[in-house]
């Protein structure tokens, strides 16, 4: 009886150690920035819209980074919770694990809603990039 209660327990730890770790949506990293979210961008030319209505907070700044492949940002749109958008012509290609310039957000705070953003990924395969949305306050 008492190696069935081990071996029980010690089947719902290994469970428990398997199960996939919840993500935190408001980390925070490198002096204040916020990870609001991210999104995988693929093959080619096109768009994509990051919808950020759970963030309880608002901000000033935005910047963009760039993992597992270069991405050319072309246009990107902030879309305020109040209805507003304001139009950030990136233009430019971010590197692998670089980041974009920082973006003051018009008119101070800001509650954001959604991010919408015009990419094509580049290099020779044009294959994957990971896009994540960091904010200041």
């Amino acid at each position: 009886m008492k190696n069935l209660l081990l071996f029980i327990g010690g089947l719902f730890l290994f469970f428990i150690s398997c199960s996939p770790k919840p993500v935190a949506v408001a980390a925070i990293a490198d002096g204040g920035w916020r990870f609001l979210g991210d999104k995988w961008v693929n093959f080619g030319a096109d768009h994509d819209e990051l919808f950020l209505g759970n963030i309880k907070d608002d901000f000033r700044q935005i910047r963009l980074r760039v993992t597992d492949g270069p991405l050319h940002v072309m246009d990107m749109k902030v879309h305020f919770d109040n209805g507003a958008v304001q139009d950030v012509p990136l233009r430019s290609v971010i590197r692998q694990g670089q980041q974009s310039r920082v973006i003051d957000l018009e008119g101070g705070l800001r509650h954001l809603q959604k991010i919408t953003f015009w990419y094509e990924t580049v290099g020779y395969r044009k294959g994957r990039s990971r896009v994540a949305v960091w904010a200041y306050r």
